[in-house]
């Protein structure tokens, strides 16, 4: 089986894919999961696209254009955050009111595409990939709202949540490592960073050759091994402090159950919180 481990998908978005010569991979990858022929206009900056060590560790947001003059947001989480959704729910705003002149009318909004490549689960699913609408369902007839004539003209859409936002939730470490279509063949690379001799989809012949380790220099060599021991330090960060944080709500859990046991038999609140070590104002309310 002719495999190569190869370059991350999170470092080649900082360095290797924002160059012309090389939207091969990011088209092929889009036209894969958007199931459309995806042509990139251009790479755009954002608030987001910083150089900071943290930045590195944490996340990659890429913002482009595609032929169809929507904006596409890709954005790579390893670390688990509660309020992810609200967070790229506020890119997706943000991103439709940077590209939106003041006066312009509302028919000029833009079409944003939000794709998040996670490394953590984030809620609870059998599936490993997402994808989220706003769609307008009626309550007694369960038909879904239809633009009317005028509106199809001048959109070229049938349906409002084509003009809405999109999102796609890639939990890639819920990925069984089994390719069944080409979609899967890049779940498949962005999970184990290597692309098997026998897949077809667009782009993974490109990415072989752009994204072979092989082919960094030196320094850029080092700057990648030091991006990846980064990435593993965060990880065992998160593993301890989920550990610790467990054990502390085990001890609370514990200190809650002895101190109800002791109220109930009538003990004294002062000796009830020395006991139990809570304060006594939250004894008060068990």
């Amino acid at each position: 089986m002719n495999t190569r481990k190869l370059i991350s998908f999170d470092w080649a978005l900082k360095r290797l894919l924002r160059s012309k010569a090389n939207y091969e991979v990011l088209e092929g990858f889009l036209s894969e999961l958007l199931k459309d022929d995806i042509k990139i206009l251009e790479i755009l900056e954002s608030e987001s696209n910083r150089d900071y060590a943290r930045d590195k560790a944490n996340r990659v947001d890429l913002k482009v254009r595609n032929q169809k003059q929507e904006i596409i947001l890709i954005e790579i989480q390893y670390e688990r955050e509660f309020d992810f959704l609200q967070r790229i729910l506020f890119a997706t705003a943000k991103a439709i009111t940077e590209h939106q002149t003041m006066g312009e009318p509302y028919d000029q909004v833009v079409k944003v595409i939000s794709i998040n490549v996670l490394y953590f689960d984030l809620g609870y699913g059998a599936d490993y990939i997402y994808h989220g609408k706003t769609r307008f369902v009626g309550l007694h007839y369960q038909d879904e709202l239809q633009l009317n004539d005028r509106q199809q003209q001048l959109f070229g859409k049938r349906y409002p949540h084509e003009l809405y936002p999109e999102y796609y939730l890639l939990k890639v470490k819920q990925f069984d490592d089994v390719a069944r279509d080409s979609l899967d063949e890049w779940i498949y690379f962005l999970k184990n960073q290597e692309i098997k001799g026998e897949f077809q989809a667009k782009g993974l012949k490109k990415a072989k050759e752009v994204l072979d380790i092989m082919n960094l220099g030196d320094k850029e060599r080092r700057a990648y091994e030091w991006h990846m021991e980064e990435l593993s330090y965060q990880a065992s960060l998160y593993k301890s402090s989920s550990y610790v944080e467990g054990k502390e709500d085990g001890a609370k859990a514990k200190a809650i159950e002895i101190a109800k046991a002791l109220k109930q038999e009538g003990i004294n609140l002062t000796i009830i919180a020395r006991t139990s070590r809570l304060p006594p104002q939250e004894i008060e309310k068990l």
